[in-house]
């Protein structure tokens, strides 16, 4: 059984790989806010595990062991926002912090009665992919709002950061999953843009855009 600092390790590892191919354990250590000697000491020990591939002065990489336990984690997390908000009316700005504590509860038959009973989402109430049983994930063909062009017509299919300003910022202007989005100006100087949904009007920054994942 992983410890929950494992686990924690585990997961912030998954989230940078997704990000960059190679991870360093100065990114590591930056990321869960943990001194560099506690986190040369913690992969020393993931990689006895098999869990990384590691040499010193070298960058980090996940092992297919490595990556199946850290997806079954990210399983957890992201099946549970998805039962706080669809089964006990929780906002999607107020489940992450909740999902933290819950995702280390170390109970496969808890998790799946969760997935049946939301009859096998695939996706969180933010749009990111839940990885099945096994660990598997399928990433979905989307792209950023920013990357859209004038005339464009999307649909807003997960965000790229949960967090609570953020999401409150979407609450506030009536933007959600599903929403129907059409470019109407795209600005040259600041990438910056104009569009319509819900019967309104907005102008959303390039740091906005870049957080609006659609289809």
């Amino acid at each position: 059984m992983n410890s929950l600092t494992e686990e924690n390790y585990l997961k912030a590892l998954y989230h940078l790989v997704n990000e960059n191919d190679e991870v360093s354990v100065n990114d590591l250590s930056r990321q869960l806010n943990i001194k560099m000697p506690s986190v040369n000491s913690m992969i020393k020990k993931f990689a006895e595990k098999k869990w990384v591939k590691y040499e010193s002065y070298k960058p980090i990489k996940l092992t297919e062991s490595g990556k199946k336990e850290a997806s079954l984690i990210v399983r957890k997390h992201r099946l549970t926002e998805m039962f706080l908000v669809e089964k006990m009316g929780f906002g999607w700005e107020n489940v992450h912090e909740i999902a933290e504590q819950l995702e280390h509860i170390h109970s496969d038959v808890f998790f799946d009665k969760m997935d049946e009973i939301l009859n096998f989402p695939k996706v969180d109430p933010h749009g990111e992919p839940i990885p099945d049983k096994d660990g598997n994930i399928i990433q979905p063909d989307l792209k950023k709002l920013s990357k859209c062009k004038e005339n464009d017509r999307v649909e807003l299919a997960s965000v790229t950061t949960s967090s609570e300003e953020f999401l409150n910022f979407l609450n506030k202007r009536n933007l959600s999953l599903g929403t129907e989005i059409k470019v109407l100006q795209k600005e040259d100087f600041d990438q910056s843009m104009k569009v319509f949904y819900n019967n309104q009007e907005e102008n959303f920054s390039k740091t906005v855009c870049d957080r609006l994942l659609v289809k």
